[in-house]
């Protein structure tokens, strides 16, 4: 048994299923909510491939993996989040749709759930405003993969109290991440530079200057990054990196921001990335990065 609060992630994407990796592992019961109970369940999946490979590489033992996959369930009823104290969204990084969920949420969380997004462009107190309980309600931007990167920046709304942030502070430690304050600002610190540096790499590949697998070689080789732009947009999936182009060159007007029209021909022929199978390069299988 645990006396550990159970958090819930909504969505059931690349980084819902690598939130609930990290949640399940913290030794958090875990609720996985998707409007379609098929994706949700392939999340589950998704995390079972993943810890498959954890004891392969003998970071984790089969027994330990048992346990942790014991506090996992999957459900596309969302009255069965009532139990959970933190609910994480992952969803699409649209203000409307999320606005949607929050409100959907807060009909059936207890007032003492904390409510949390994990956009990484949009603002906290826009989305805060929609949920019910702005002052329960913070940014928890988790980086791609999550189940492998620990940082998380943090951010509160206008209105978040800082009761409620320290609180989502010390459940992010707990969950094993390393969290970093940021204030609520267009792409917080990582995708204010991520987002016009990814932009410029889809331009190198546009304007033919260098083929994809040779900006990753040299963005790795000279900078030292464990993952060039080509994958990391490929992980990210295309089409997500077009909603976060569109969401921060929205507020910021920064040209580097605005999306390159390569990146719109690539997902309307459906080469979103890893989930597909193609995008920049190509990939054997759709499963989640370390899986």
């Amino acid at each position: 048994m645990t006396d550990k609060i159970t958090i819930g992630v909504a969505g059931s994407g690349t980084m819902g299923t690598g939130i609930a990796i990290v949640a399940a592992r913290g030794g958090f019961p875990t609720i996985i909510f998707d409007i379609d109970q098929a994706r949700a369940e392939g999340a589950v999946g998704q995390m079972k491939a993943f810890f498959a490979k954890s004891v392969q590489r003998g970071k984790l033992t089969q027994d330990q993996v048992d346990e942790i996959m014991g506090r996992v369930s999957a459900t596309s009823d969302i009255a069965a989040m009532a139990p959970c104290g933190l609910v994480i969204e992952a969803i699409f990084e649209e203000l409307e749709v999320k606005g949607k969920l929050f409100s959907a949420l807060d009909a059936v969380c207890p007032p003492e759930t904390l409510f949390a997004s994990n956009t990484s462009t949009l603002s906290i107190t826009e989305i805060a405003a929609k949920s019910g309980r702005d002052d329960r309600f913070v940014g928890m931007h988790f980086c791609l993969p999550a189940q492998l990167m620990k940082l998380v920046e943090m951010s509160p709304g206008l209105n978040t109290s800082p009761e409620s942030f320290e609180r989502a502070w010390r459940l992010c430690e707990e969950m094993g991440q390393r969290p970093v304050k940021t204030q609520d600002a267009p792409g917080f610190i990582l995708n204010y530079f991520l987002v016009p540096f990814n932009n410029d790499a889809i331009r190198l590949v546009e304007e033919g200057v260098a083929e994809p697998a040779e900006i990753d070689k040299a963005i790795k080789g000279a900078l030292g990054y464990a993952m060039g732009p080509m994958e990391l947009l490929d992980l990210v999936g295309l089409d997500t990196q077009v909603l976060l182009c569109e969401a921060l060159y929205g507020v910021t007007n920064e040209p580097r921001a605005s999306c390159p029209p390569l990146l719109r021909r690539m997902v309307a022929a459906r080469r979103l990335g890893r989930k597909t199978k193609r995008g920049f390069l190509s990939y054997e299988t759709a499963a989640i990065f370390g899986a």
